[in-house]
This record gives structure tokens, sequence and C-alpha cells, in this order.
């Protein structure tokens, strides 16, 4: 059996597949490159990725989690991470603590820097994942038994959107 142990200079991160890559205007801002660690030794429980972003790029659009927690240590590089209402200057050798909540925990990052930003991020990987993204008033719900099983339940919408409970019935 493989020792459950390797190298970061061994990953190679990727940008995310046609599928899940944003288009139009978000392709300008969001730009990921990640190689998903957790997944190449089974990981269930805990998620781990190596996130690679090149100057002026962000990861994903500012968001909470309702029910997982995620953890980022910055390897290389320098950016601003926006927590909540605020804006934090971040570089090597930082800790980011984002415990699920409301609004209060959402989180960016940007690479406000000269250089690729590289970091880890750390996350639980509890079903069902909630999130809710405040900029846009959108939130996100996926059920999946197994972590990135394709399948399972993803909705993206707007409360507003949403029906009433017994509507149709």
């Amino acid at each position: 059996m493989k020792p459950p142990i390797v190298n970061l200079d061994a990953l190679n991160p990727q940008p995310l597949p046609p599928q899940c890559a944003p288009t139009g205007l978000a392709a300008e801002r969001y730009a990921p490159r990640i190689a998903r660690i957790g997944a190449q030794f089974g990981a269930r429980k805990l998620g781990y990725s190596l996130i690679v972003l090149e100057p002026g790029k962000r990861a994903f659009p500012f968001h909470h989690h309702r029910v997982n927690g995620e953890m980022f240590f910055v390897i290389q590089g320098a950016g601003e991470v926006r927590i909540g209402s605020e804006q934090h200057a971040i570089r090597a050798g930082d800790i980011i603590a984002c415990p699920p909540g409301g609004s209060a925990t959402a989180h960016q990052i940007v690479n406000t820097g000269t250089q690729a930003l590289r970091y880890l991020a750390i996350s639980t990987m509890l079903s069902p994942k909630v999130v809710e993204y405040p900029d846009t008033g959108r939130q996100a719900v996926l059920v999946a038994d197994e972590p990135d099983v394709k399948g399972g339940l993803r909705a993206v919408f707007r409360a507003s959107d949403s029906l009433e409970y017994w509507d149709g019935e």
C-alpha cells in the first residue's frame, strides 16, 4: 500500500473542469487551479486541497458555510482575505480560520500580490453542504452520500425564488 504522504512539489494543480469553470465576466475574476489532495487518499470526512491563484484572481465568490468549517494556510505569496465586512492582508505563513455560521463568517481570498498565491484549503466534509453568497443573495445546497460523487442533489437558487411548502400539492 502506498503511504498517505505527498509533497507539495509533486502536486499538479489544474483549472476547474469545464462543467464547473466560470464563464463570461466571472472567468476574468475567478481562475483557481486546484490539486485535490484528500481524494488521492480516500479522505471522506476532511477535505484538503492545494489552491493556486495568479495575481488579480479569486478562487470562489464571497461565501459562507452553514455546516462545514474551513481553514486556509498560506504557503507562498500575498493577498487579501475578506471576512464578513473586513479585509485583511495575508502572506506566507498565515492561517485563516472560517468556522461555519452566518454572513459574519463569509470569506473570500484574493491574490493582490505580484506572484502566484498558493494555499492549502482544509474543510470538514459534512452533508448537506449549505453555502450562502451574501453579495448576490444566492444559496446553494449539495447533498451527496460521498464527497465529490457525481449525482446526489445540487441546487443553486435565490430564496426569493423559493416555493411555499404546499405549492403544487
